[in-house]
Formats: structure tokens, C-alpha cells, sequence
């Protein structure tokens, strides 16, 4: 018994043996699947696994799903050329077939040139780059999009449309493209930027005139960081690469200055007395870095007399920071209140017009 299809331009006549010897092939090609993903390549692995070098375990992990795929669209291609189908039907099942195994081959390379992959691994041990590194992401980012673009073009090919054309129209349109898309390569260029001169990377806390916060993610584009307020801001990489930028990841040792205004009631002996204590108790702090601590009276101000206490804490996290500069002010207030000094505020003396010639007349008075 014959099965005829009829379509607009041919027909196809196929017998009920035909039909089920093409299924047959089909089912046989997934057998071939589940026999080649649970025995041939799970022993490939292992024996794969006992090698010295883990490249090839990572080849085979990143093509495992594409070559399963692939025994499918075999097992389809291999039942209806099984068939007998038109030359031209032929010819297309064909160029599917070729269009398929690139873009799994695709697939597998994107799948291989994954950020944590070997390949990449490798590269930042002999750069001695850390994983979290932004080059390593960035390179990745970069070989995935020419391998998609690569891709794309060869099956372009296959399909007999002009890469050639679409290539040298690409390079008749080039300076009206970069006219109107100044801004994404200046952003591509300033991620370049950012990862060559290396300013920062991933995890830093930075601080630029616009935000502060831990970065989060650096791509093509913008920079993405997380601030205080545990919020995303999100700048563009010209922006980041022409602004200064405090890398406070870097910070060995963290600063603290500020003036301590006593009052004018203040005694030489007083003064002196209470320098040398803060002084000394700086030297003695296990959390003071004791390359530079300054404390000096330096300044007659309008309602003050100004200590200048400059040092460094060990510590460079914020809260912690904040806690000994705390700890450290209490003993300052106490040697303060020890020695009878008190700190001063702004105040400022008004004499009335009489005060003024009663002082005057006073004056006058002694001088006679």
C-alpha cells in the first residue's frame, strides 16, 4: 500500500515499509544516543579524568549536550534520506544538517569559553591573575561574542548569502556607524581602559566624585556598583575611566585628623601636659600604626586653642575603623577631664556702648 503526498509542486510516494524503516533508522539513532551518552562517553570521561592534564574533561563537558543533540538530528537526516526524496528536498536536509553541526560546534566553544573555565584558569595562572579578576571575564565575554558572530557568518554561507557583500558594506558604513555610536565605543574603550591601567576590580570599594560603593560588575559598557545604601549604581566606562577614583580597597592603614579646640583658660603647664598623655597614648595603642602620629598645639584660634591630632589605624573597615576612633576619643576626653582642660565651642564677647566707657574710664582712672 502506497502513501501519497500531495504538495503544490511535486509528490511523494512512499510505501508502508519505506515509512517504517525510515522510523526504525530514527529510533536506532537514539539508541545509538543513549548508549553512547551512558556507556562510551561516561567511560571517555573517566579514562579522561585519570590524565594529567584536565583539558580534555573540559572539552568533552562543554560538547557532552551538542554532541547528544546531534545524534537526533543525524537519526532525522539519515530516515529521510532514507526516503526518496527530491534532489532539491536533498539538498536542503543536507545544508541544514552542515548549518546544525556549526552552530553546535558554536555552542560547544561557547560552552568551553566560559569565565571558570580551564582554558581561562590557565591564562590567569601565567598572568597571575586571581579568578575574580575583571581581564578574565572580560577576555571571555569577548571570545563568546566572535565565536556567536563567527557562527553566524559561516552559516550565513551555507545558506549562499554574500558575507563577502555584507562585510564590505560593513566597512563602506564604518564611519557613519562609529559617528553614531561615539558613546558605546567610548565605553568599550573605557573598559579597555579600566582593565589595563587596572584602577580597580571586582569586589573593590571605590569612591569616584559621583558614588561610592563595591563594584560589582564591569562589562562592555558601564561598571555596575553597590552602594551603602545597598542599591546598584550603574556608570558608564567613559565616565568611570575619566573621573579620579579612590581605590579604598588599597588603603594599608586608615586616617584619622581632626583639631581638638580647648579653652584660652587653658595653662601653658595644662597644655603640654595634655599633649604628651594623647601623645603617649597613641604610641601605646596596639591599633595605631606608629609610623606617624602627630599631636601638636599648633593654632591660636578665634575661640580656641587647637590641638592637631593626626594618626593612622590598622584597621581600614569602616566599623571597625569607627570603633577605635571611638575608644580612642573616650581616653582623650579622660585625660582631658584629669587634667582640668575643657574643650571649647564657638563663643563670642559683645561689649555694650556704656561697658565701653566704664572700661575706658577704668582705665583712665589707674592710669592717673
Amino acid at each position: 500500500m502506497d502513501t501519497i503526498i500531495d504538495t503544490d509542486h511535486w509528490y511523494l510516494s512512499f510505501t508502508l515499509q519505506e515509512i517504517a524503516i525510515s522510523i526504525a533508522i530514527f529510533f536506532i539513532f537514539l539508541l545509538f544516543r543513549k548508549l553512547f551518552t551512558k556507556y562510551v562517553f561516561q567511560f571517555v570521561l573517566y579514562l579522561s579524568r585519570k590524565a594529567p592534564i584536565d583539558l580534555v574533561t573540559n572539552v568533552l563537558l562543554a560538547f557532552e549536550k551538542p554532541l547528544r543533540l546531534l545524534f537526533v538530528f543525524f537519526g532525522i537526516y539519515a530516515s529521510l534520506r532514507y526516503l526518496s526524496l527530491p534532489e532539491s528536498i536533498d539538498a536542503n536536509l543536507a545544508v541544514i544538517l552542515r548549518s546544525l553541526i556549526i552552530i553546535h560546534i558554536a555552542v560547544g566553544l561557547y560552552n568551553l569559553s566560559a569565565s571558570n573555565s580551564l582554558f581561562f584558569r590557565k591564562i590567569g595562572d601565567k598572568m597571575n591573575l586571581s579568578e575574580d579578576d575583571i581581564l578574565i571575564p572580560f577576555l571571555s565575554k569577548l571570545i563568546r561574542v566572535a565565536i556567536i558572530v563567527m557562527m553566524l557568518s559561516v552559516v550565513a554561507s551555507e545558506w549562499q548569502y554574500n558575507v563577502s557583500g555584507f562585510v564590505a558594506g560593513l566597512g563602506l558604513g564604518g564611519l557613519a556607524f562609529a559617528l553614531a555610536a561615539q558613546d558605546t565605543l567610548a565605553n568599550f574603550f573605557g573598559g579597555v581602559i579600566i582593565i589595563t591601567d587596572k584602577p580597580f576590580t571586582i569586589g573593590d570599594w571605590i569612591k569616584t566624585p559621583s558614588t561610592e560603593g563595591f563594584v560589582e560588575d564591569i562589562n562592555f559598557r558601564s561598571t555596575k556598583i553597590r552602594t551603602f545604601a545597598d542599591t546598584i549604581v550603574v556608570i558608564p566606562n567613559k565616565t568611570v575611566a575619566h573621573e579620579p577614583i579612590e581605590n579604598m580597597s588599597k588603603m594599608r592603614k586608615r586616617l584619622v585628623s581632626y583639631n581638638l579646640g580647648v579653652m584660652y583658660a587653658t595653662s601653658t603647664n595644662q597644655m603640654e601636659t595634655c599633649v604628651k598623655r594623647i601623645e603617649d597614648l597613641l604610641r601605646n595603642s596596639k591599633d595605631v600604626d606608629q609610623e606617624l602620629i602627630i599631636v601638636n598645639f599648633t593654632e591660636f584660634n578665634d575661640s580656641s586653642l587647637d590641638i592637631l591630632i593626626y594618626y593612622f589605624t590598622k584597621p581600614t573597615g569602616w566599623v571597625e575603623h569607627l570603633k577605635i576612633k571611638e575608644s580612642l576619643n573616650i581616653s582623650v576626653m579622660k585625660i582631658l577631664e584629669e587634667e582640668g582642660v575643657s574643650v571649647a565651642f564657638p563663643t563670642r564677647s559683645i561689649y555694650m556702648e556704656n561697658d565701653v566707657k566704664q572700661m575706658k574710664e577704668a582705665s583712665e582712672d589707674e592710669s592717673n
